[in-house]
């Protein structure tokens, strides 16, 4: 099919000016934020405005034999919206309108491109809110859907699956259908909701999300805790979500992030000279609650958790130094990322194993002369470490030692940011050949021309 023809029948779909042709795309939607990004030329970029007209685009790549690949902001960091060669890129940032707001069911229907900023201006005022953290609120819904978003909320508010209760999707045939729906539960067959949700676009482009909201609460604080160890940050983490305080995030950051975090955004946080020179890791904490009379109990009982569990100190933050300390955590892979990083993983384990994982990757970053620095979400085990090796056999043996130390613990190859490209082949290789084959076979009964973001995650097909 020649470029004129391709032009005449996506235009007839979404007009002119929702359309790019190669070679005159913009770069910005050939790559997401991956540390080891791909080149790849689709034939078009496309963004429609209903579904309709994505169904419209899915029955044309299904006709012509394209290839599909679904973006939305690009703020992933594992390759995942890496485009196909001369396949079709359907941009969603034009589909980002809400379609329905139900205050008294506590319930939202968005379009894929919504943004979480845009989500949280619509809902100022509301006495609601949607609580999932990721930590770009550049990144859109339907890529949190996507990848299963969590972030540094997920301690207390669980991640994307948790909040999104039905989709509306488009199917590799162009076949329209809805999942789920404004109900807080269903036994009412399979819930391919969930199924789809982290599929990384392999299984249907999804065209609506439906979520559950949660009631914003009114008072909150944020605590920075400076510990003279790494081990002493983990141990105490487990003592923390069993006291009952339900802190809303719980965060570590080593000494070396949170130096640069903080220099990035030339902030200077107040910790004592003596304190800061003794500190080995942070922890960060934040609680909500309803009233200033139970948010100062719930205070007094952090401090007293964490100066016996020695804390060398407990610094409540005042509300403008916490945003802003919140926001430079925000920024650490990006900080990560222009300080030279050669890998950032996100791997998981069980909270109660990360002492010793962490330990592990200490040891293991000295055997391959790497430098191992790290933060993550600490409450929930999601471990973030930035390897700064540039030898690529000595970083991919190093790799390999945190993957398998990783599964052995009880862990998965990524907490949050996905597959995509990046880590599809520690994915392949160490993962249960057998539960490989059962999500190949639901890839198949999905999109059995493996037509939706082909060539990563479960496709062994090297990606060109």
């Amino acid at each position: 099919m020649g470029t004129s023809e391709l032009h005449r029948e996506l235009s007839t779909i979404v007009g002119d000016a929702a359309i790019t042709l190669s070679p005159h795309h913009n770069p910005d939607d050939l790559h997401d934020e991956s540390l080891h990004p791909v080149r790849a030329e689709p034939a078009a970029v496309v963004r429609p405005r209903t579904t309709a007209q994505v169904a419209a685009l899915v029955e044309l790549a299904a006709r012509r034999g394209l290839a599909i690949t679904a973006r939305g902001s690009g703020t992933g960091l594992s390759g995942g919206s890496t485009p196909v060669d001369g396949g079709l890129v359907v941009s969603f940032a034009d589909m980002n309108q809400l379609v329905r707001l139900d205050t008294e069911d506590h319930v939202a229907v968005v379009q894929p491109g919504m943004t979480l900023r845009e989500l949280d201006e619509l809902l100022a005022g509301t006495e609601l809110c949607y609580p999932v953290y990721p930590g770009e609120l550049s990144g859109s819904l339907g890529g949190n859907v996507n990848t299963n978003a969590g972030g540094m909320r997920a301690v207390r508010y669980g991640v994307t699956r948790h909040h999104v209760i039905g989709l509306e999707l488009v199917l590799a045939d162009a076949t329209v259908v809805r999942t789920g729906g404004p109900v807080m539960k269903s036994s009412s067959g399979y819930d391919l909701t969930q199924l789809v949700i982290g599929s990384e676009g392999t299984l249907a482009l999804v065209t609506e999300v439906t979520i559950r909201l949660s009631p914003a609460l009114a008072h909150g604080a944020t605590v920075l805790v400076p510990f003279a160890s790494l081990e002493e940050v983990t141990r105490v983490v487990p003592r923390v979500v069993a006291s009952g305080l339900a802190p809303a995030m719980l965060e570590y950051l080593d000494v070396l992030v949170m130096a640069s975090v903080t220099a990035a955004v030339g902030l200077e946080l107040g910790v004592a000279p003596n304190v800061a020179a003794a500190t080995a890791a942070y922890l960060v904490i934040q609680l909500e609650t309803r009233t200033v009379g139970q948010l100062d109990a719930d205070l007094a009982d952090l401090d007293e958790l964490l100066s016996g569990a020695g804390a060398l100190d407990v610094y409540v933050l005042g509300p403008a130094i916490a945003a802003r300390l919140i926001g430079a955590r925000e920024r650490a892979f990006y900080v990560g990322k222009a300080a030279g990083a050669n890998d950032i993983v996100d791997i998981v384990v069980p909270r109660s194993q990360v002492p010793a994982f962490l330990d592990a990757a200490q040891r293991a970053a000295q055997r391959h002369g790497a430098l191992v620095s790290g933060c993550g979400h600490v409450g929930d085990g999601n471990v973030h470490l930035s390897i700064f090796q540039p030898d690529d056999v000595e970083r991919a043996a190093l790799l390999d030692e945190l993957y398998r130390d990783g599964l052995s613990r009880g862990g998965q190859i990524s907490g949050e940011h996905g597959i995509g490209i990046d880590k599809q082949a520690p994915f392949l290789a160490l993962s249960d050949p057998a539960w490989l084959d059962l999500q190949r076979r639901v890839k198949r009964a999905f999109d059995p021309d493996n037509r939706l973001n082909p060539q990563r995650l479960l496709d062994d097909r090297v990606h060109a």
